[in-house]
């Protein structure tokens, strides 16, 4: 749907620029950003407002003479623009006075077809999205479960935006930390399964890692021990190979299973073992082109000095590998396996340092894209103490923090009578849960650390997961009764659409509208600067709306049939926008709740 604020955003930004070059000034008027939009106070000053105080140094005239002027300039687009209102300069701001039949026409069509993202703005571009990224030694936890949807709503988003998009995740399935699973298991296993002890795989493996830790007190060779086994995996010895892959297998199954669970999926999975001997050969040539120097112990190193950052070990004195070495391998694997024109890196913010310098050593080795990464940081998730089990007392993990919210919702939908009117109460519960937990972990920008209260972000009111479920199921109970009593929103006809626009052409139904117009704005804005947390913030804007639109506007029981029918069809556009949304988010969309 065309987003009319952004449509009239971006014509008068043109108007502004023009009106620059044919003063013949050089200096920037800055970018689309600077120029903002709001609502005016009053119905009589139109719709959409611009300020254009912070043009006059820039163009050397009063803000009332710019508004004049891009007024004309405007007006002069002719009807490709005007069809969606007009113009009008109002002392030093220039107000866009909408063509309000027209767009709710617009939109009552775009919501019958549940086409809501007609504008492809990313059209033809490529975007690779790597995030989760585990290790096989242990469950996923909390920090994975941002992770996981930040990744996953983001290439959403990003998608409906018109992009190419290809989610993978890289599995750390390799490394000391892997090897310390391993000796645990042939020291304490006796060859059991995860069957044999009744776990869940992924935590049957995380079970041994824990062990180290015993074993260390038991031995004080176990480290000693977990690095000569990692030497025995390098040089391929057959029992240590057999025993990894059997491990790591149980492992990436059992998180696979937890991937399912939260409705996260990918197109390729890249391995660490597979890609590591790639980034040390990578970093030979490049030591081989003087791209990298050899230390007097053997190793090998990068001097990122004259960037402002350190020097960087990149093989160690033994010939080994570090984390940096397989992710040179792993990105320029990736750009002959399907070439991007951005790769999006989910990793936690703590990494910082390490992605400014792998972005600068593919720079220096020659790979142009490499100006093309970009690392999405998010912030620490905790939770407050003593609310929620843990599995070693410190570390949250994913599935038990699933399963207890799943039991918290399903007693809130039993206090609440619900549970013989949604269906199985056990798979709603569930579905509530993962709308809470999504929402609550997308609504805070990435970057910024969070506390999850579970029990707050299963609230049925106020900013949470749960209340935007519970208005979409409004909406649809609403469509449900209005079949019920004979009234149908079902026809598709211009002319039928026509009147409905007629009649919803009201200051009423006005605010309701306009947040529907701007959904392909809030689209935008997400995938353009990476921030879901901006979708989420529309999903509530819209519930906000429609809440107060249906208390103080009678739907079904209007006196005025053809209200009713304009309205019903309003209602539908809601659910439709609500059905995006919660597909943008992550959050499982409910009919009834």
């Amino acid at each position: 749907m065309t987003d009319i604020k952004l449509l009239w955003k971006e014509a008068t930004y043109s108007a502004l620029k023009s009106l620059a070059a044919s003063s013949g000034l050089n200096e920037s008027i800055g970018d689309i950003e600077s120029l903002v939009a709001e609502y005016p106070p009053k119905p009589e000053l139109g719709d959409i407002g611009f300020p254009l105080f912070g043009y006059a140094k820039l163009l050397r005239k009063s803000p009332v003479a710019i508004a004049i002027e891009v007024e004309k300039l405007l007006l002069a687009r002719g009807e490709e623009l005007l069809r969606y209102g007009r113009p009008k300069a109002v002392g030093p701001y220039l107000n866009i006075f909408l063509d309000r039949v027209s767009i709710v026409g617009d939109i009552l069509a775009r919501g019958a077809k549940k086409n809501w993202n007609a504008s492809q703005p990313f059209e033809s571009r490529r975007v690779m999205v790597e995030f989760s990224c585990p290790n096989t030694n242990k469950p996923l936890h909390l920090g994975h479960l941002r992770n996981n949807v930040l990744g996953e709503s983001l290439s959403r988003i990003l998608k409906a935006a018109g992009a190419q998009v290809k989610k993978v995740n890289l599995i750390n399935d390799r490394g000391i930390h892997i090897c310390k699973s391993m000796l645990a298991y042939q020291v304490y296993g006796g060859g059991r399964s995860p069957e044999d002890e009744g776990l869940k795989s992924d935590h049957f493996v995380g079970k041994y890692y824990v062990l180290f830790n015993q074993l260390k007190k038991e031995n004080p060779k176990a480290e000693e021990k977990a690095q000569e086994l990692l030497r025995l995996w390098e040089s391929g010895d057959p029992e240590t190979l057999s025993l990894w892959k059997k491990m790591n297998h149980w492992a990436v199954e059992g998180i696979k299973t937890t991937y399912a669970r939260q409705g996260v999926d990918f197109d390729d999975y890249y391995f660490e073992s597979l890609t590591y001997t790639r980034g040390k050969q990578e970093v030979l040539d490049g030591l081989a082109r003087g791209v990298f120097y050899r230390d007097l112990d053997g190793s090998v190193w990068v001097d990122l000095e004259d960037v402002g950052l350190d020097k960087k070990v990149l093989l160690r004195k033994d010939g080994t590998s570090i984390y940096i070495t397989q992710d040179i391998g792993t990105a320029i694997q990736r750009s002959k396996d399907w070439p991007f024109d951005e790769l999006v890196y989910v990793v936690a913010s703590e990494q910082h340092y390490h992605f400014r310098a792998l972005f600068e050593i593919l720079n220096r080795l020659g790979y142009s894209w490499s100006k093309n990464l970009f690392h999405l940081a998010y912030g620490l998730v905790n939770l407050p103490s003593g609310r929620m089990k843990t599995r070693e007392g410190t570390v949250v993990d994913a599935d038990d923090l699933i399963d207890e919210l799943t039991a918290l919702a399903k007693k809130e939908i039993e206090a609440k009578g619900r549970d013989s009117l949604v269906g199985d109460p056990t798979v709603v519960a569930e579905r509530v849960a993962l709308g809470a937990l999504h929402y609550y972990l997308l609504q805070t920008s990435p970057t910024k650390d969070m506390l999850y209260d579970p029990e707050q972000s299963l609230s049925f009111t106020g900013n949470t997961g749960p209340y935007i479920q519970y208005m979409g199921a409004r909406a649809c109970s609403i469509l449900r009764k209005g079949k019920e009593t004979g009234l149908s929103q079902d026809s598709l006809d211009e002319s039928s659409i026509s009147a409905a626009a007629k009649v919803l052409d009201n200051g009423s139904d006005w605010p309701l509208i306009r947040c529907l117009a701007s959904f392909s704005s809030a689209l935008e804005g997400a995938a353009r600067v990476k921030e879901p947390s901006i979708m989420a913030a529309y999903a509530h804007e819209l519930a906000a709306e429609f809440s107060a639109w249906y208390r103080d506007n009678p739907v079904l029981s209007n006196p005025d049939p053809a209200l009713s029918a304009g309205r019903l069809r309003l209602v539908n556009a809601v659910k439709s926008t609500f059905e995006q949304v919660c597909e943008l988010l992550c959050i499982p969309f409910l009919e009834v709740m």
